[in-house]
C-alpha cells in the first residue's frame, strides 16, 4: 500500500502524481495491474454500517414493553406456585422470540440485499478503453471520468477540468460550490482550499473532469472521518412509531383492566389467587404479541416485492406514502420513452435530410440528398461528434455516456466520422460544460494553428447566439417546432473559428442546422397511464423539451386526452403566496428548469396533493427531496439524484412507478387488515374474561389457554394476511388521504363489533355446554376454548375487502392463508386429543354434542361479518358530527 500512498498529492504536479502512480493518463491501468492493486489495497469501501449481529437481533425480541409485562406475569405466577401458567408464559415468550427473531433476521438481511442492488459505478479508463466498473473496484492509479451529477467515488487528483465545480458541504460543511482546477496548492492547505483534489462522497454539480485515484476506502478524507462517527440509528418509520404507540396504550389499558378486575373481585370476597390468575389472564389477553413481528414482516416483504418489480425503496416511510400518491410529475425521456435515441432528421441550410438504417436520403424518402448537402452533413456531424462526451465501443453493451450523445456518435459513424481520429486531428483544448440556464455546451479544439469552437444545445439557445437576421432566425425556430411536432427531440448545432484558444464565447457562431432525434414511447406506458387514471392519480409530464415534442409524445401515450393543456416553465411563479388553480390543471409543463420543477412540486403540495416526482439530474435533487415521493432513475440517474430520492427505479420505466404505488396500497391495506384481526381477537379474549369475572361466572379461559390462542390463532393467520397480494381492484380506488390514520373511527368500530360477536359466540357456547348439555366445568371450559379458537380462525375471512366477492376475494385467493388455517386447526386438534397437551391446557376431548355446539357457534361471527360491515358504516355515519365540531377521524394512532 505504501507504494501507492502519496502524502500530499494536492501539492504535486499532475505529471509527478501520474509518474508516482505508474499510470498513463490516456490509457489508464491494465486490467491485470488493477486486479493486482486491488488485492494489495483492498476494496474501495467505507467503514459501512455493521451488519446486524445475531445476538443483538435476539436480544431485541425481549426489549418491548409487552414482553416486560408478560415477564412480570411470569414472576407473579411462579411466586404463587402456578407452575403451569408461569412455565407456559415462558414457553410462549421463547416461541414468540424465535418467530420474531426469524422474521426480523430475514427482514434485515433482505433489506441489506436490496440496498446492495443500488451500488454505485464509475466510468474509468482501463486498457485504453472507457468502461464502467463498480466503485468498490477502484484502485490507486485508476483514471476516472467525471460529469455533473456524479458522486465522486474516491479521492482524485484532478488532471483535466472543464468548468468543474463540486459541492463539498458533506465534507467541509461549507455550502458554497468549490471551483476545481488542476493547479497544485500548498501541501498544508485546508480541505476546502485543496482545489486540485476531488474528495470521495462529494458531488460534481457543474462541468466535467478527469482525475486519477490517489486514495480509496478508509484512506480517503471521508474514510478518516467515518472512523470517528458513531453508527447511525436504524430508521423508524411513522408506521412503526404508530404501532409502538399502540402497544404502549394497550399495556396501560391492560394494567387498568387487571387492577379493576382484581379489585372488584376482592371487594366481592372472591379467592385472591383466582383474582390474580384472572389479572394474569387479562394481561395476556390484551397484548397482541404478534403485532410488531407481523408488521416487520409486512414492510420487509413489501420492500422486497417492490425490488423484484424494479422499484428500490430506500426509506420505509415511503412505503406508507406511496399508497396515498395523488399526482405523478414525470419527466419524458427514458421514463415515458425508451431512452433509445436515434438521429432521424437533419435540417440543413440546403434542405432536410433523413437518416435510414445506414444511409442518408431526402425528406421525401429517396436516396438522393439535396445538392450541397453532403458537405453540410459532414460539417454538422463533425461538430456533433466533437462536442460530445460519450464513448462508442465495438463490444456489445460497452457504450457509455448520454443516450443522446451516443446517437450523435452513431450518426457520425454513418458519415465515416470516428471520434478518436477527429480528436487526433482536432485536439480538444477545453470544454464549456452544459449549463441548464445556458442550455448549451461547447468544446474548443486546436486545428492547424486556429481554434474551432463546436457548439450544440437547445435550438432557441443556439439560434440566439449565431449570426442570422431575424426573419431567418424565426424560420429556423419554426423548423425546430415542426420537428418537435413529429415527436423528435431537437438540437441546434453551430461552429466558429477563433484565433485564440481562450475564446469561450458562443456569440458570432455560424449556424449549421438542426438535428431531430427519435426516442419512441415505451409500449407499456399507455396502459400504465390508464391505470393511474382509474386509480384517481393525475399524471403530468414535466420536461425540458420543446412543447411540440412533449405534445406529440403525450398524444402517443394517452396523456392529457386529445387536447392536453400545456404550460411553459416560465409561468411557474407564485403571486403573493396564492395558488393558480388554472395553472395546476395543465397536463404538460414544457421547457421547465430544475428550479421551476421545485416550484411546481411546492405548488401541488400547497394545493393538498401528495406528489411523486421523477428526476435523474443533479439539479433535480432539490425537487426530488421536496416531493412526498422522490423517484430517481437507476439506469441514467446521477448519484446525487439517487441519494435525494426515496425510491429508485432500477429500469427507469414509468409502469414501475404505478406498480410501486399498487404495492404501497397493498402493504398499507395488509397492515391495517392484520391489525384489525389481531386487536378484535384480543378484544374478544379480554371481554370474555372480564365479563365472566364481573358477572361472577367461572373463569371461561385460563391464562395458559389464552397464551395458546395468541400464539396459534393470532400469529399464523396474521402472518398469512401480511403476505397477501392485494385486491385485484386496488388501483381502481381513489387514493387514501395521507392524514388517514392506520386505525381510525371506522376501524375501531369494526374492531369493537367483531370483538363483541366473537365474545357472544364464546358465551353462547359456554351457556349451551353448561346449561344445555350439562357438561362438567373442564368440559365447559373446553367448549368455550375451542369455540373461540375456531371462531378466530374463521374470523380471518371477515378481513376481505367488502367491495369484493364473498367467495373470490383477496383473502380467499391467498395460499398462505389456507396453509395457516390448516396448520392452526391441526395444532388445536392435537392439543385437545393429545393427553399431555390436554392436561397442560386443562381441556378434555369433546364429545359429538359438544362438537355440534363448537361448530355452530364458531361460524356465527363469520356469518355476521357482512352485518358488522353495514353496522359499522351506519354507526360511523350516525356518530358523525358537523365538520366544524369534530376533529379529523377520531382516535387516530
Amino acid at each position: 500500500m505504501d507504494r501507492f500512498h502519496l502524502k500530499a498529492p494536492q501539492s504535486e504536479d499532475t505529471a509527478d502524481v501520474l509518474f508516482a502512480l505508474e499510470v498513463e493518463p490516456k490509457a489508464g491501468l491494465s486490467s491485470s495491474e488493477a486486479k493486482q492493486r486491488l488485492s494489495v489495497c483492498g476494496a474501495n469501501e467505507m467503514q459501512s454500517r455493521p451488519r446486524a449481529e445475531i445476538l443483538s437481533i435476539l436480544l431485541h425480541q425481549f426489549q418491548s414493553p409487552a414482553v416486560i409485562l408478560l415477564a412480570i406475569a411470569v414472576v407473579v405466577a411462579l411466586a404463587l406456585r402456578e407452575w403451569e401458567e408461569g412455565v407456559s408464559i415462558i414457553v410462549v415468550l421463547v416461541i414468540n422470540a424465535v418467530i420474531g427473531f426469524a422474521t426480523e433476521f430475514k427482514a434485515i438481511r433482505s433489506i441489506e440485499a436490496i440496498r446492495a442492488l443500488a451500488s454505485r459505478s464509475s466510468r474509468v479508463l482501463r486498457d485504453g478503453e472507457v468502461c464502467v466498473i463498480q466503485a468498490k473496484e477502484l484502485v490507486p492509479g485508476d483514471i476516472v471520468l467525471l460529469d455533473a451529477g456524479d458522486v465522486i467515488p474516491a479521492d482524485l487528483r484532478l488532471i483535466e477540468t472543464a468548468n468543474l465545480e463540486a459541492d463539498e458541504s458533506t465534507l467541509t460543511g461549507e455550502s458554497v460550490q468549490i471551483g476545481k482546477t488542476t493547479t497544485p496548492v500548498r501541501a498544508d492547505a485546508r480541505l476546502a482550499d485543496r482545489t486540485s483534489i476531488a474528495f470521495q462522497g462529494t458531488n460534481i454539480v457543474h462541468g466535467t473532469g478527469v482525475g486519477v485515484v490517489v486514495a480509496t476506502g478508509t484512506n480517503t478524507e471521508l474514510g478518516r472521518i467515518s472512523k470517528l462517527v458513531a453508527d447511525a440509528k436504524t430508521e423508524t418509520s411513522p408506521l412503526e412509531k404508530k404501532l409502538a404507540r399502540l402497544s404502549g396504550q394497550l399495556i396501560w389499558l391492560t394494567l387498568v383492566l387487571a387492577t379493576l378486575t382484581a379489585g372488584l373481585g376482592l371487594l366481592q370476597g372472591k379467592d385472591p389467587f383466582l383474582m390474580i390468575e384472572a389479572a394474569i389472564a387479562l394481561a395476556v389477553a390484551a397484548i397482541p404479541e404478534g403485532l410488531p413481528i407481523v408488521a416487520t414482516l409486512a414492510l420487509a416483504r413489501g420492500m422486497w416485492r417492490m425490488a423484484q418489480k424494479n422499484a428500490l425503496v430506500e426509506r420505509l416511510a415511503a412505503v406508507e406514502t406511496l399508497g396515498a400518491t395523488t399526482v405523478i410529475l414525470t419527466d419524458k425521456t427514458g421514463t415515458l420513452t425508451e431512452n433509445r435515441m436515434t438521429v432521424q432528421r437533419i435540417w440543413l441550410p440546403s434542405g432536410e435530410v433523413r437518416l435510414a438504417t445506414n444511409s442518408f436520403g431526402s425528406s421525401e424518402g429517396s436516396n438522393v440528398i439535396p445538392p450541397g448537402a453532403a458537405a453540410e452533413i459532414q460539417e454538422a456531424l463533425e461538430v456533433a461528434v466533437l462536442c460530445n462526451n460519450a464513448t462508442l465501443s465495438d463490444v456489445v453493451g460497452g457504450d457509455s455516456g448520454d443516450p443522446m450523445e451516443l446517437a450523435l456518435l452513431r450518426a457520425g459513424r454513418m458519415a465515416g466520422l470516428d471520434r478518436h481520429r477527429l480528436l487526433h486531428d482536432n485536439a480538444e483544448v477545453s470544454e464549456l460544460a452544459f449549463n441548464i440556464e445556458r442550455k448549451m455546451m461547447a468544446t474548443i479544439h486546436r486545428h492547424e494553428g486556429d481554434y474551432i469552437v463546436a457548439v450544440k444545445g437547445a435550438p432557441e439557445a443556439v439560434l440566439s447566439s449565431v449570426i442570422l437576421d431575424e426573419p431567418m432566425r424565426r424560420e429556423w425556430l419554426a423548423r425546430a417546432a415542426a420537428l418537435g411536432a413529429q415527436g423528435l427531440r431537437v438540437l441546434g448545432l453551430a461552429k466558429k473559428t477563433a484565433r485564440c484558444g481562450a475564446d469561450f464565447s458562443f456569440d458570432a457562431s455560424t449556424f449549421l442546422g438542426l438535428v431531430g432525434l427519435d426516442d419512441p414511447p415505451r409500449p407499456d406506458v399507455p396502459a400504465a397511464i390508464g391505470a393511474c387514471r382509474d386509480a384517481g392519480i393525475r399524471v403530468i409530464m414535466v420536461t425540458g423539451d420543446h412543447a411540440a415534442t412533449a405534445r406529440s409524445i403525450a398524444g402517443q401515450v394517452g396523456l392529457g386526452g386529445e387536447t392536453p393543456r400545456i404550460t411553459a416553465g416560465t409561468q411557474l411563479t407564485r403571486h403573493n403566496g396564492s395558488i393558480d388553480t388554472e395553472l395546476l390543471k395543465s397536463d404538460i409543463f414544457a421547457r421547465v428548469s430544475p428550479t421551476e420543477k421545485l416550484e411546481l412540486v411546492r405548488l401541488f403540495q400547497a394545493s393538498g396533493q401528495i406528489v411523486a416526482m421523477t428526476g435523474d439530474g443533479v439539479n433535480d435533487a432539490p425537487a426530488l427531496r421536496q416531493a412526498d415521493i422522490g423517484v430517481a432513475m437507476g439506469l441514467r440517474g446521477t448519484d446525487v439524484a439517487r441519494e435525494a430520492a426515496a425510491m429508485i427505479l432500477l429500469d427507469d420505466a414509468f409502469p414501475t412507478i404505478v406498480e410501486a404505488i399498487r404495492n404501497g396500497r397493498v402493504i398499507f391495506d395488509n397492515i391495517r387488515r392484520f391489525a384489525i384481526y389481531l386487536l378484535s381477537c384480543n378484544l374478544a379474549e379480554v371481554l370474555t374474561v372480564g365479563i365472566a369475572m364481573i358477572s361472577g361466572l367461572p373463569l371461561p379461559l385460563l391464562p395458559i389457554q389464552i397464551l395458546f390462542l395468541n400464539l396459534v390463532t393470532d400469529v399464523f393467520p396474521a402472518f398469512a394476511l401480511a403476505m397477501g397480494e392485494g385486491d385485484r381492484d386496488v388501483l381502481k380506488r381513489p387514493p387514501r388521504s395521507p392524514k388517514e390514520p392506520l386505525l381510525g373511527r371506522a376501524q375501531w368500530i369494526e374492531i369493537s363489533l367483531h370483538g363483541a360477536f366473537l365474545t357472544m359466540a364464546t358465551f353462547g357456547a359456554l351457556a349451551a355446554a353448561r346449561y344445555g348439555l350439562l357438561l362438567s366445568e373442564t368440559e365447559t371450559v373446553t367448549v368455550a376454548f375451542l369455540t373461540l379458537a375456531f371462531s378466530q380462525l374463521w374470523h380471518v375471512f371477515n378481513m376481505r375487502d367488502r367491495r369484493s366477492s364473498a367467495v373470490d376475494n383477496d383473502v380467499s385467493r391467498n395460499p398462505w392463508l389456507w396453509a395457516a388455517l390448516a396448520l392452526c386447526a391441526g395444532i388445536i386438534l392435537v392439543s385437545v386429543y393429545s393427553p399431555y397437551f390436554a392436561r397442560m391446557l386443562h381441556v378434555s376431548p369433546p364429545g359429538a354434542d359438544a362438537w355440534v355446539v363448537i361448530s355452530t357457534m364458531s361460524v356465527l361471527p363469520l356469518i355476521g361479518g357482512p352485518l358488522i360491515a353495514r353496522l359499522s358504516v351506519w354507526l360511523k355515519r350516525y356518530g358523525r358530527q358537523p365538520r366544524s365540531q369534530m376533529s379529523p377521524d377520531a382516535a387516530p394512532l
